[in-house]
């Protein structure tokens, strides 16, 4: 993923857009997290130290993007690291408690089937999340330009199939807000 914004000019898009989705992210999940708090006040579904929680985890998520941003892969390839993994691994939470709010405020707040589309997201993400960080602990060299039978290439393509896997699965779990948000 960060591949793709390493060298300059692009490492200058790709850290601003990325800042950019991070801003985004933490107003959609502020917004998600008040018309949580709304709908709990006459329906009682979830206690509210859940969804504070929830937003929480998420907020740390943006935090964890900011960080890829900032320092990059090939500048400072630890703390991009874990700036990675606090922004994957918050994220894959993040998206596994709103699925299991959205089945608690159903069929009031929701539709099932909306909490079935979120949950096999949460699951896709969270299956990818674990074979991304055990493949790109295998890699024992940190550089962009890969060819096919290097060494670590193969961790590294696997790696970043399960990376793009799990930051669509963001995408599209932020779309399933939209009927939500109207």
């Amino acid at each position: 993923f960060s591949d793709t914004g390493t060298k300059p000019p692009e490492s200058g898009v790709f850290g601003f857009m990325i800042n950019i989705s991070a801003l985004l992210g933490v107003i959609t999940m502020y917004i998600r997290y008040l018309l949580i708090e709304k709908q709990n006040e006459s329906s009682h579904f979830v206690k509210s130290s859940c969804n504070i929680f929830s937003l929480c985890i998420g907020l740390m998520g943006c935090i964890g993007m900011g960080i890829v941003a900032t320092f990059q892969e090939l500048s400072v390839p630890s703390v991009h690291d874990i700036g990675a993994l606090v922004a994957f691994g918050s994220g894959v939470v993040y998206i596994t408690l709103q699925s299991i709010i959205s089945y608690k405020s159903c069929p009031q707040w929701n539709t099932y089937f909306v909490c079935h589309i979120r949950m096999a997201i949460s699951v896709i993400s969270c299956i990818a999340f674990i074979p991304m960080i055990v493949f790109a602990s295998q890699i024992s060299m940190t550089k962009i330009d890969w060819t096919p039978g290097e060494k670590d290439y193969t961790y590294h393509f696997l790696s970043a199939i399960c990376e793009w896997t799990v930051a669509f699965g963001f995408i599209f779990f932020f779309l399933t807000f939209i009927r939500d948000f109207q």
